[in-house]
């Protein structure tokens, strides 16, 4: 028996395995859904806006060009084609990012008040309560 080591056995912890396997899953879901919901979403707006005759900026709208690097390749011509078939694709692409943005925020902002208002407590059994002093008013 030494002087610094006991004789019983430590009892070791089992290791944090990470989040649960359901909301790796429901993260991996709503990178492929929210995105696909997003462009939906605004390809639904952007013909809407144009049946109606919204002021939609014209750089945006028209079948997307690609650089002339690009038409030196036949490969690069025959991958890319089916992109630059797709008229408004940069309305599309644009305003499906800032769906993107919105929905993703609207997520996470419902998730912190749920994880506020359920999640563990701030302070642990083991921290100490925070100190009560009051600094006196500092006069020369």
């Amino acid at each position: 028996m030494g002087k610094y080591r006991s004789s019983a056995r430590r009892v070791e912890k089992p290791k944090d395995q990470g989040p649960h396997f359901v909301w790796r899953g429901l993260g991996c879901m709503m990178m492929i859904i929210i995105p696909a919901i997003s462009y939906a979403a605004a390809t639904l707006t952007i013909d809407y806006g144009l049946a109606h005759s919204w002021s939609i900026p014209y750089q945006l709208l028209g079948y997307p060009k690609l650089p002339d690097l690009i038409y030196k390749s036949n490969a690069l011509v025959a991958l890319l084609a089916p992109i630059t078939r797709i008229q408004n694709l940069y309305a599309y692409l644009g305003l499906g990012i800032l769906y993107m943005i919105v929905i993703s925020g609207t997520i996470s902002i419902i998730y912190a008040a749920i994880y506020s208002m359920l999640g563990p407590s701030r302070w642990g059994p083991m921290d100490m309560p925070p100190p009560k002093f009051k600094p006196k008013k500092y006069t020369r």
